[in-house]
């Protein structure tokens, strides 16, 4: 393949300009953010709405756990499938697809009559969130211009933290207000079908990513679709880039499974989007977004109080997503990973350690803990959740990105899966001390990890980073300082 003809299109691309296309791709990227939202609230929800729930179903502690956990295995295999049929099918009909799933399974949960039947609708729930999860982060990558790349994608992640805080406002709210009312839990999930009703008919009037089009041989559709999104000049010259790269991986028979297994530059970017996923779930952010208050009565909290103090978290994710955006133009992905993995290990000793020199009873204790869980939370979305996601939807060529991000994600969620299942039983074994002084030594190695293996993809085109991954010239070539 050759290495130069990308590179040298993206620095002749016409620059971008403002007017309707660019107003055209932030509606687009809102109505997708839907996917994002859902992904956030039906995750975040059942932080709240356990403890009613486990009182009205009779729940012992082991069922709590497969109900928790079941969304998440669920999504392991909603992320590895969706990716495939995203590639086969487009990304704007798997969205629609997965608006449907959000839909019935929310119905599901909301009218169950026993567990079984609640562990169905989990089951549904997390077919779409892990579907969600790998095909939204693409479909906005793919759609974006490289140099806002980050910022349009990890709106998605942003759009994740709202739905997570909105579920835990909204469990307060509803859980101090209807506390004394035993199926109070089923009106904090029925609230998810609307958003998904918003996605359904959102995603109607959307387009079809220009490259997956051009991937299918429809180039004048996504032309059209460029048009819509881009100047007409802009517009012409990327189709051209994506074009030739295309044509260049069929030449080559560059497609398939087969194509990923025979070349060790693939294999090692998989490898490394496996990675980390992995590392992003082990630092146990989602410990604290399903099992916060449980952590924050560990603490020290009555059970009300925990569900307000609960809100904190959440705040802080919203804005730490927020900062994120602006800084995933303006600084390198590398760079975001260490300063993000440094700061939430620091966070985990803090945390093992006032947990452990603050004795039960002691009236500081609770809020220590719970400054240091926000700070947490803080810096897992400003440096980590954002980049991790923008990272798995660029970094892939384009014949194995739905592929590519699907078994990155599906490794992602198991690993939240397995944390998600033994969590209280690990907090229950070797208490709040020990769980995150675990989790600080995980972090550690994750950090080793980023700095001996992580590539940078910020500042170059999806094409020019595909002809880099796959000849391995992304482990020498830097961004460029823009």
């Amino acid at each position: 393949m050759a290495t130069s003809s990308p590179r040298e299109t993206a620095a002749a691309l016409p620059p971008l300009t403002s007017g309707p296309h660019r107003k055209r791709l932030g509606l687009i990227s809102i109505v997708a953010c839907f996917g994002g939202l859902l992904f956030g609230y039906d995750t975040g929800v059942i932080n709240g709405a356990l403890r009613p729930m486990s009182e009205e179903l009779g729940l012992t502690p082991f069922t709590e756990g497969v109900v928790t956990s079941s969304l998440v295995f669920a999504a392991a295999v909603g992320a590895l499938s969706g990716g495939r049929i995203s590639d086969a099918w487009g990304r704007r009909r798997t969205i629609l697809l997965l608006s449907v799933l959000f839909f019935v399974g929310t119905m599901i949960v909301v009218f169950t009559p026993g567990y079984e039947v609640l562990v169905a609708g989990r089951v549904c729930l997390g077919l779409a969130v892990g579907g969600a999860s790998a095909v939204v982060p693409v479909f906005l990558a793919e759609l974006a211009p490289y140099e806002i790349r980050g910022s349009i994608a990890g709106r998605n992640e942003v759009a994740i933290v709202i739905g997570q805080l909105a579920a835990f406002v909204i469990n307060a709210i509803i859980g101090n207000v209807f506390s004394e009312s035993p199926s109070v839990w089923r009106v904090m999930f029925a609230i998810s079908a609307l958003p998904a009703v918003a996605l359904f008919i959102g995603m109607l009037r959307m387009p079809e990513s220009p490259r997956w089009l051009v991937e299918k041989g429809r180039h004048r559709e996504a032309l059209e679709v460029l048009k819509t999104v881009r100047s007409e000049e802009r517009a012409i010259a990327e189709l051209g880039e994506v074009e030739h790269v295309a044509e260049e991986e069929r030449a080559e028979h560059q497609i398939g499974l087969g194509a990923i297994l025979s070349n060790k530059n693939l294999i090692r970017i998989l490898l490394v989007g496996i990675g980390l996923g992995i590392a992003q779930q082990l630092t146990g952010i989602n410990s604290i977004m399903y099992y916060g208050q449980i952590v924050l009565i560990e603490s020290g909290f009555s059970a009300n109080a925990a569900l307000i103090a609960n809100i904190a978290p959440g705040v802080i994710a919203v804005v730490g997503g927020f900062i994120a955006l602006y800084l995933m133009d303006r600084l390198d992905r590398r760079k975001t990973f260490m300063i993000g993995l440094t700061l939430t290990t620091t966070c985990h000793l803090l945390i093992g350690a006032s947990s452990m020199l603050l004795e039960e009873g002691n009236p500081l204790r609770p809020f220590v803990i719970l400054a240091l869980v926000v700070a947490f939370v803080g810096s897992m979305q400003t440096f980590l959740n954002v980049a991790v996601w923008v990272y798995l939807s660029e970094v892939f060529p384009l014949h194995m990105r739905g592929v590519g991000i699907g078994v990155s994600v599906f490794m992602l969620w198991v690993a939240n899966g397995v944390l998600s299942l033994y969590f209280p039983s690990l907090v229950a074994a070797v208490g709040i001390t020990g769980t995150f002084f675990l989790f600080a030594g995980v972090g550690a190695l994750a950090l080793l990890f980023v700095y001996t293996q992580v590539p940078e993809t910020r500042g170059r085109t999806l094409e020019a980073l595909e002809e880099d991954v796959t000849t391995g010239a992304i482990y020498t070539v830097k961004a460029p300082n823009s």
